[in-house]
C-alpha cells in the first residue's frame, strides 16, 4: 500500500515566514497534478483513500492549511483567513509547476478553490489585454471538485461549528476518540471502522498517552468573527462573484442533510454556473468524508474525464 511523502513550501505573511506542509503521493515527476484541500479543522490526511486511487492517474498534494497538522502555527490568529491561504497555495502551485492542475476542496478547501478559479478567470481577461507577457502565466486549472460548500454559507451552521473548533479536546486513548467521533461527527456520513481510524489520525496527534486536536485553536477567532450576519452577507457577495466567472467544470459533491450547503443553494449554484453539476450523497451531512470506495469513485470518475 502506497504511502505519502512529506514536504514543505516556504510562504510570506505580513510579519515575515511560515511553512505549510504538504503530502505527496504519486510519481513526483508527473506534472499532472491533483490539489486536495481539506477543511476548517482537518488535515491533509483526509485525502488518503481518494490520493491512494488518484495517484495511479496524478501526482496528489494535499497540503497542511498553516495552523494545522504539520504545518506552522502564526503567532497573530488574524493571519487564519481565506486571503491569505489563497496566497499560501498559490506559492505551493508556482513550487510544483504543473502542466494540469484539478482541484478537490472540502469546506474551507473549497472556498479557497473558488477564489483561486474566480480570480484565475479574471487574470485570463487581463492577459487578454497585456500582450507583454506570455499567455500562459495563468494556472492551468483543469477541473474542480467543491466538496458540500458553495457561495451560500449558511449562518447556523457557522455558528455551531465555531462554537466547537476553538475547544481544546483531550481523548486518553486513540480508541476512545474514535467511539467519541462516530458520534460527534456522524454529519461526515456512515464509515466502516477503519475509515473511522483514519478519520481520526487525520484531524487528531498523539501527546504522551493522549489524542488532542491537532490544529491551533487559535483559528477559531477568525472564524467566529465570520459567522456575524454582516460577516455572511459580504462573504456571500464576494464568493458569489468569485462562483460565476469559473470557467473550468465543476462537480459540487453535495451531502444529503448538511447544515452548511441547502439543497435550495445547490440548485442556485447549479443556475448560476453552466460548467457546474452536482452529485447527492444520500445519509450525509457536512461533510462527505471522501474515504467510502463509492464517494472516492465519484472523483475519480469526475476528474479521468
Amino acid at each position: 500500500m502506497s504511502e505519502p511523502r512529506l514536504h514543505y513550501v516556504t510562504c510570506t505573511n505580513p510579519y515575515g515566514l511560515h511553512r505549510m506542509a504538504y503530502w505527496e503521493w504519486g510519481n513526483p515527476e508527473n506534472d499532472r497534478i491533483l490539489l486536495c484541500v481539506h477543511g476548517l479543522s482537518r488535515s491533509g490526511r483526509d485525502f488518503d483513500e481518494v490520493a491512494r486511487e488518484m495517484s495511479k492517474t496524478h501526482r496528489v498534494i494535499c497540503p497542511d492549511v498553516v495552523g494545522r497538522g504539520a504545518s506552522d502555527f502564526h503567532d497573530n490568529p488574524n493571519f487564519y483567513a481565506v486571503p491569505y491561504y489563497v496566497a499560501d497555495m498559490m506559492t505551493l502551485i508556482a513550487q510544483l509547476k504543473p502542466k494540469t492542475l484539478d482541484y478537490l476542496g472540502t469546506s474551507m478547501g473549497g472556498i479557497i478553490g473558488m477564489v483561486l478559479a474566480g480570480s484565475n478567470a479574471l487574470l485570463k481577461q487581463k492577459i487578454l489585454k497585456n500582450t507583454a507577457l506570455p499567455a500562459e502565466t495563468g494556472l492551468p486549472l483543469h477541473r474542480m471538485i467543491l466538496n458540500d460548500v458553495g457561495p451560500k454559507l449558511e449562518q447556523e451552521a457557522l455558528i455551531r461549528i465555531g462554537d466547537y473548533v476553538g475547544l481544546p479536546t483531550r481523548f486518553s486513548s486513540l480508541d476512545e476518540a474514535i467511539q467519541t467521533l462516530k458520534v460527534k461527527a456522524a454529519s461526515f456520513g456512515p464509515m466502516a471502522d477503519q475509515h473511522w481510524e483514519t478519520f481520526a489520525r487525520a484531524g487528531l496527534k498523539q501527546e504522551g498517552q493522549a489524542w488532542v486536536h491537532h490544529y491551533d485553536l487559535g483559528i477559531a477567532k477568525g472564524f467566529v468573527d465570520l459567522a456575524s450576519a454582516e460577516a455572511v452577507e459580504k462573504s456571500e457577495k464576494a464568493l458569489w462573484a468569485m462562483y460565476k466567472l469559473i470557467d473550468i467544470p465543476t462537480l459540487i459533491i453535495h451531502g444529503e442533510i448538511s447544515d452548511l450547503l441547502s439543497a435550495e443553494g445547490v440548485e442556485e449554484m447549479l443556475a448560476a454556473n453552466a460548467q457546474a453539476s452536482m452529485v447527492r450523497i444520500a445519509k450525509t451531512g457536512h461533510a462527505p468524508a471522501l474515504l467510502e470506495a463509492e464517494q472516492v469513485a465519484i472523483v475519480r470518475d469526475f476528474l479521468i474525464k
